[in-house]
């Protein structure tokens, strides 16, 4: 009757020496009254079985020395499953007291128990004090490593592992792969791959979805797809990390027919591969194939998780449907921060700043997410865009402050002055960087640039430009801009002096490229372009519409050609935009009084941007542009934007 003199001494420990205690020895008793007496080793596993950890826990306690290898395990794989971490330190410390020697594979169960709880210090202390291990070891504490993003650490103790003479297996590659970023993390990767090969193990598909994760990531997608074009099998992993691939790197076209080929063959989908599909339909903005995405998702009941619903707002605010959107976000039965940021930057992107600022006061008034520096961005950018420059220098105040304790950076600093450029505040926002605690980076000194060239700021702008040509003198946005300014004050001179700059460096100017879908399918159009079955039809009716538009008013904005002509060649060059030849296609290829939606890759212009006004007003249509900024909602020829952008 031993065991029953050890229960009834763990009904008198004092609690604080014992989380769990029971009312009398006969509680515990009634626990145990189909397994055998007196408590063993079986006992305890199945305790474990049961799921029943306080109780397999004493009976640990009660075994003492008796202890072995089995009821070790299966306390283990119970503390692993539930994350239950000072249950399972007290079979660590257990193992400790009784002086038992735990063999290599529950060393290795004691890692993945520490990495499970995120006690990456504890796994790592377990396994430098192994007296021996093998490749489950090491791959297990490597493993740890990668999935909590520290990197460094992985990578060097794969290297340790390789000096120790250690063979890896497929699971460590896999492993070590994913921790393979940056310049530096990339050149090892590199590395890794040629051991992969003399291992044999590139055919295998973990190692082979790690190989061209590791190349999508990099930016090498071509590397990328010849990795996963010799995988003998290919599952949804592998599948989706080539789709994702293509569509993080704004290669959307190629991403979609990826996929369709892939279904094709018979691929089965998960959220992230619908996700990634998603994010390629948001920077082509097809809503209509976004719609039967989300119809998709919903007939085969893929289950919502946040990832995939923070996708569909994505998708949906990208393509212009906020109301969409915005049902989405308010039917998920829980919200993360990046949910409320995608919210944010979609009403940010449409110039409505008011309920940028609604919403943001919402998710404070909850006050179920804290607000994180992304959030801050998307309200001071939403202001800045809706035109509300006093509001967003209130949020940035509270900012100063650290009411939310987020710490102000460079961005931050950075919609300030875009949000005062805008305003015309153009001295004030350059007074604002010269005192700004950081380093203006580029993009500020773009971002007032921008403003100079739009309230025909010269001084500042010239100083701007020469600035941002030094700083950067491979970008041809800033040539083009200080051109503009130029230009629009009459000085041909230094325009043609910063053209012959370009020359010498050969700095080229992205050309302007708009695109429409009709009929399933979509419409490139470049300035000038020739390209087009129907580009005769095209530039006959632009010259037809801008004659009719002029009758009701419009004025072509001559200030928006930047060579030194008359004004009918300028007019001539205004007319070939490509964002006029995108919506005179969507005039005469689309059912009468049908919305027109076009995207252009860059900053829509003036001209054309009142000649989509005439469009809407004249015909009655709706028109939307999203450019490289925001979007544009034309209804009777008055634009969302205010003509605020």
């Amino acid at each position: 009757m031993k065991w029953l003199q050890k229960i009834n001494c763990f009904f008198h420990l004092p609690k604080k020496l014992l989380p769990f205690r029971f009312e009398n020895p006969l509680t515990f008793t009634r626990q145990l009254n189909v397994l055998s007496f007196p408590p063993n080793p079986q006992t305890l596993k199945a305790l474990c079985s049961n799921g029943q950890l306080t109780e397999a826990l004493l009976i640990m306690a009660i075994l003492g020395f008796g202890m072995k290898f089995e009821g070790y395990d299966a306390l283990l794989n119970v503390c692993v499953t539930r994350k239950a971490f000072r249950e399972g330190q007290r079979v660590h410390a257990h193992m400790i007291t009784t002086g038992y020697h735990p063999p290599v594979y529950l060393r290795t169960r004691l890692i993945v128990f520490y990495n499970k709880c995120e006690c990456l210090k504890d796994g790592r202390q377990v396994f430098d004090e192994m007296p021996e291990r093998n490749v489950v070891s090491w791959t297990a504490m490597i493993s740890a490593y990668s999935q909590r993003e520290y990197y460094y650490e992985a990578l060097s103790l794969f290297v340790q592992m390789l000096r120790s003479g250690r063979e890896p297996n497929e699971f460590t590659f896999a492993s070590v792969l994913t921790s393979c970023t940056g310049a530096s993390g990339f050149e090892l990767g590199r590395q890794i791959h040629s051991l992969v090969i003399k291992s044999n193990f590139e055919s295998h598909i973990y190692v082979g979805s790690s190989l061209l994760d590791m190349y999508a990531k990099a930016g090498k997608i071509h590397d990328a797809r010849g990795v996963f074009e010799c995988l003998p099998e290919r599952d949804v992993v592998s599948c989706t990390a080539i789709i994702s691939g293509y569509a993080q790197l704004g290669l959307d076209e190629e991403a979609l027919e990826l996929f369709r080929n892939l279904q094709v063959e018979g691929m089965s989908s998960n959220y992230v591969t619908y996700a990634s599909v998603l994010t390629a339909l948001s920077g082509l903005a097809e809503l209509n194939h976004g719609k039967q995405v989300h119809n998709h998702v919903l007939r085969c009941k893929v289950p919502s998780y946040v990832v995939l619903q923070n996708s569909l707002i994505d998708m949906y605010s990208k393509c212009g449907s906020l109301t969409y959107a915005r049902r989405v976000f308010d039917n998920m039965p829980e919200r993360t921060a990046i949910s409320w940021n995608a919210m944010l930057v979609g009403y940010g992107k449409h110039g409505m700043g008011n309920k940028v600022v609604e919403l943001f006061k919402l998710m404070k008034e909850e006050n179920k997410i804290k607000p994180d520096s992304v959030t801050y961005l998307a309200v001071l950018s939403g202001c800045s865009h809706g035109g509300m420059e006093d509001r967003g220098l209130e949020i940035f105040d509270e900012m100063l402050k650290c009411k939310d304790g987020v710490e102000l950076e460079i961005e931050h600093y950075g919609c300030i002055v875009d949000l005062l450029g805008r305003a015309g505040r153009v001295e004030e926002a350059f007074e604002f960087i010269k005192k700004m605690p950081l380093e203006p980076t580029a993009a500020i000194w773009g971002s007032l640039l921008g403003a100079c060239r739009v309230h025909s700021n010269v001084d500042i702008g010239e100083f701007v430009g020469q600035r941002l040509v030094k700083i950067e003198p491979e970008n041809a946005g800033n040539y083009v801009i200080l051109s503009n300014i130029y230009a629009s004050a009459g000085r041909w001179e230094d325009v043609r002096t910063l053209r012959e700059l370009m020359n010498r460096k050969a700095v080229t100017k992205e050309p302007g490229r708009s695109w429409i879908e009709l009929d399933q399918t979509l419409h490139t159009f470049h300035a000038g372009d020739h390209s087009h079955p129907r580009r005769e039809e095209v530039f006959t009716k632009v010259r037809e519409f801008s004659v009719k538009f002029k009758e009701a008013g419009y004025v072509p904005e001559l200030s928006c050609v930047l060579h030194d002509v008359d004004e009918e060649q300028k007019e001539k060059i205004l007319l070939g935009h490509s964002e006029k030849l995108a919506m005179t296609f969507g005039l005469i290829a689309s059912p009468e009084g049908a919305p027109i939606r076009l995207m252009k890759n860059l900053r829509i212009c003036v001209d054309c941007h009142n000649f989509a006004k005439f469009v809407s007003k004249v015909y009655g249509r709706k028109v939307s542009v999203r450019d490289k900024n925001r979007f544009h909602h034309i209804v009777g020829g008055i634009c969302s934007c205010g003509d605020y952008w």
